[in-house]
């Protein structure tokens, strides 16, 4: 998965399309990132003994073809590579040709 945890992301279809956030979690098993402020749901928490019933907003996960890495320096999205040198591998940016991280 090119998508990892703190990425700054842009979703490029669905509802919340063309809406950029910063990804709360990556998780590679079944290839779904959270994107901070998207996909937000409505949960109802019912009331306890020692918290009251209260309604919470949470971002729900959405699968990784469905957003796309926002290259800061270009201020565009753009698509990631990998790149071996040295024996490590490190990812690339298409557009710049940039290593990132």
């Amino acid at each position: 998965m090119h998508i990892k945890k703190n990425d700054t992301v842009v979703v490029i279809t669905g509802k919340d399309k063309g809406k950029k956030g910063r990804v709360l979690k990556a998780m590679p098993k079944t290839n779904q990132v959270i994107v901070e402020g998207v996909n937000v749901q409505t949960k109802h928490q019912k009331q306890t003994r020692k918290l009251p019933a209260e309604i919470k907003h949470q971002e729900g996960p959405i699968h990784v073809s469905n957003v796309m890495y926002w290259e800061k320096g270009e201020n565009r999205p753009t698509r990631i590579g990998y790149k071996i040198e040295n024996g490590v591998k490190t990812r690339v940016s298409k557009r710049s040709g940039d290593t990132l991280e």
